[in-house]
């Protein structure tokens, strides 16, 4: 039985502040938490309704009700399983390859699919402005599908980083030079903006060489969504 002081602070780790303070988040499912399991991420406590859905035995590992799964849980439906990991130590950024830059992107669901898009690129390191979506948040999480542990991810102040920086500076821009024309080098990095406005000034101040989507269907849709736009520029990047 888990006492109601560690209900709440599991449930607690929901908020990003939270997190921040204990360095802890959650994951929920058994895809997820297997995935987290078998990197190189420390363990804090993993939480299960059934001792057979999970290989991993060890003290970690507690059996719990449903009842008390759902009162943890930030999932209408809890999924079994709830995991509460170690946040990673971040590594230095690879400026040896690409290196993804998102200023100011908010939505979770696109922090976790550029995430996922990282991963399959091979895209080692994820630069993110202090106002990014918090990468622990759950549907951030969700929405890696375990990728999470295969990408170093860095919040940093992209102005600074990009004056001291040594490679070239590529965004992504409604107005600049068609990707499909631009040869890429072997490393850089690529600036995606915020869903709403785009690169702020401020960055867009420092990026050297502005790319766009062309688009070929009548000019009914305003923009693509960033991680859709991004999964194109990688493609392209990738291409050489």
């Amino acid at each position: 039985m888990v006492v109601k002081s560690q209900i709440k602070f599991i449930k607690n780790l929901q908020q990003k502040k939270y997190r921040t303070q204990n360095k802890l988040f959650v994951v929920e499912g058994i895809k997820t938490v297997r995935e987290l399991l078998n990197s190189s991420l420390k363990v804090y406590r993993i939480y299960v309704t059934d001792s057979t859905v999970l290989e991993f035995k060890g003290d970690f590992v507690e059996v719990i009700s449903e009842g008390e799964l759902k009162k943890m849980s930030g999932l209408s439906t809890p999924n079994k399983v709830l995991g509460v990991f170690h946040f990673p130590v971040p590594e230095p950024l690879d400026f040896s390859d690409w290196i993804i830059a998102l200023d100011d992107v908010r939505d979770p669901g696109n922090m976790g699919t550029i995430i996922r898009l990282c991963d399959w690129f091979g895209i080692k390191s994820l630069l993110c402005s202090s106002n990014s979506v918090d990468c622990y948040n759950p549907k951030v999480l969700q929405a890696t599908m375990g990728s999470i542990t295969r990408v170093n991810i860095v919040y940093g102040d992209l102005k600074r980083i990009f004056s001291n920086s040594e490679v070239a500076v590529y965004g992504a821009f409604m107005d600049g030079v068609e990707v499909y024309k631009e040869k890429f080098p072997k490393r850089g990095i690529l600036v995606m903006g915020n869903e709403a406005n785009g690169v702020s000034e401020a960055i867009e101040a420092l990026v050297e060489k502005k790319i766009s989507i062309p688009q070929f269907g009548p000019k009914t849709t305003e923009s693509l969504n960033v991680a859709t736009a991004t999964a194109i520029l990688l493609n392209e990047i990738r291409r050489g």
